[in-house]
């Protein structure tokens, strides 16, 4: 089941956190970029003081404890959202109401 999530999440080339439990720790912000057999292709960056560092692990699949994913972020700025009166008239969705006689 895990090997076909991330060959999932490897053709999807999203961004996902993957939690390594021989080394409990966890890579952020990384991409899944091959799975071949039971290895798994990470890639990340990592950032101290002033420099930038990539990288690229290979980490069997079998210490792969947990992979999460970011469904959704929300600005917590002073934005303010659209709402859908913002929209244009052809982009608003109104519902639809089923005729109650069964009449068309």
């Amino acid at each position: 089941m895990l090997h076909r999530k991330i060959y999932q999440l490897c053709a999807d080339g999203r961004e996902v956190c993957v939690f390594l439990r021989d080394q409990q720790r966890w890579i952020e912000n990384a991409r899944i970029v091959d799975l071949e057999g039971d290895l798994v292709t990470i890639r990340y960056e990592t950032e101290e003081e002033d420099e930038i560092s990539s990288w690229e692990e290979m980490v069997r699949l079998e210490s792969i404890g947990a992979v999460t994913q970011k469904l959704a972020s929300v600005s917590r700025g002073t934005i303010e959202l659209a709402i859908s009166e913002d929209c244009p008239e052809a982009e608003q969705i109104h519902p639809r109401f089923p005729d109650t006689n069964g009449e068309s």
